[in-house]
């Protein structure tokens, strides 16, 4: 194997890397992380890797980047990713798993939306069957909706 093919096999596991990590982000939550604290949970998920790229640079960013970099921080890590986190401890795994195959029909949409690009209809049919696959392979039983959320039956109200 020469240079150029090593390098490129590389990159991709490198770039599978991160849907994998992002992957595991349900099942961690659920399961690893203490019950409805989405707020603990944000700062469990942010903070180290805030942590390592700081001592990766060694160096802030510059003064005409702060208030920018508030802004993002809000928007990122304050706002997003507790809804995230409230979004997995109130979701459940059924309807979690439907939702992330439904994500194929929004990049269509928004390819549509964004670039008026079609997506072939094959494609789209194989989505929407990939979508009701999902969907009659994982929900079942009696879900009940919550201001806060789906919650299965066998749960109290909060």
């Amino acid at each position: 194997m020469d240079a150029g093919t090593t390098g490129r096999a590389r990159l991709v596991l490198l770039g599978a890397l991160a849907p994998v990590v992002w992957g595991t982000t349900y099942v961690v939550t659920t399961e690893l992380l203490p019950p409805d604290r989405p707020m603990t949970a944000s700062l469990l998920r942010a903070l180290p890797a805030g942590l390592l790229l700081l001592a990766l640079t060694r160096q802030l960013p510059p003064a005409a980047w702060w208030g920018r970099l508030a802004v993002l921080a809000l928007l990122n890590f304050g706002a997003f990713f507790p809804l995230l986190f409230l979004g997995a401890y109130r979701l459940p795994g059924g309807l979690a798993a439907v939702v992330g195959s439904a994500q194929p029909l929004v990049a269509a949409a928004l390819l549509w939306t964004a670039f008026r690009q079609r997506t072939p209809l094959p494609r789209l049919l194989w989505a929407v069957a990939a979508v009701a696959g999902v969907a009659v392979a994982v929900l079942g039983g009696r879900w009940c909706w919550t201001p806060s959320g789906w919650r299965p039956p066998w749960r109290a109200p909060p």
